[in-house]
């Protein structure tokens, strides 16, 4: 069944309107009876279209239930800055993989160096392709994008949770396959630009907490490595 997302949701009387409702009446061409997906907050509300109008479609409540798609493990991806292209794969992925959330961080190697400000302005695309990317895989949550944050903030971060990984070619990393997530109920992973990271880089993580991990002897491209890193984390967790 086709899938909306919303922030908040009132069991006796489900809508929807704005651009969900023009999708369902214009795009889709759906009628009375049909059945569609409410998701909000990791639930998924099973409903059949009672009545459209020109700007509202109304609801009945069929059945809800716990998005089975969503993983037991909240997972944020700390991805140092690629190019724009770049960034926009690999939040589709990941979101497809079952990341909770995406935040870009500003490392001393990024090529792509945007401010604050001229990055703010690419969220609300960013937002649209993990949206999509929700739709399509079956999420039951949209992945959050975060604006750009410096290295300390990013380390900040990390330090609040049960996980924290660095992926590093370099000597003294751990294979994967030896990090412990027996139990863990979030998990952050920080993967480095087109330019990898400094080694003063790296060590900072360490000292905040984060285990330095490497995914083999084969370097990988920036926009490859989340990508099998989060495969990797989701079948150790048992979400894959």
């Amino acid at each position: 069944m086709p899938r909306f997302f919303i922030d908040s949701i009132n069991e006796a009387d489900i809508f929807l309107d704005g651009e969900n409702a023009r999708h369902i009446g214009r795009s889709l061409r759906m009628r009375t009876g049909e059945k569609i997906t409410v998701c909000c907050g990791g639930i998924d509300y099973d409903c059949e279209i009672r009545r459209i109008t020109e700007d509202s479609v109304f609801l009945d409540l069929i059945e809800k239930h716990q998005c089975s798609a969503e993983p037991t493990v909240d997972v944020t991806l700390f991805q140092a800055v690629p190019k724009l292209d770049k960034l926009e794969f690999i939040i589709q992925k990941s979101t497809e993989l079952g990341v909770s959330r995406v935040v870009p961080v500003l490392t001393r190697r990024c090529i792509s160096r945007p401010n604050e400000k001229d990055f703010a302005k690419k969220l609300p695309r960013l937002a649209k392709i993990a949206e999509e990317a929700a739709k399509q895989s079956g999420r039951g949550k949209i992945p959050e994008i975060s604006p750009i944050v410096s290295y300390s903030e990013c380390l900040d971060m990390m330090k609040n949770l049960d996980k924290s990984i660095i992926l590093y070619e370099g000597e003294g990393g751990k294979p994967f396959s030896d990090v412990a997530v027996e139990g863990i109920k979030s998990a952050g992973i920080l993967i480095g630009s087109e330019g990898g990271f400094e080694s003063s880089e790296v060590e900072q993580a360490v000292s905040a907490g984060a285990e330095r991990v490497w995914l083999g002897k084969r370097i990988l491209r920036c926009e490859t490595a989340p990508i099998s890193a989060l495969s990797i984390l989701m079948f150790l967790t048992k979400n894959m």
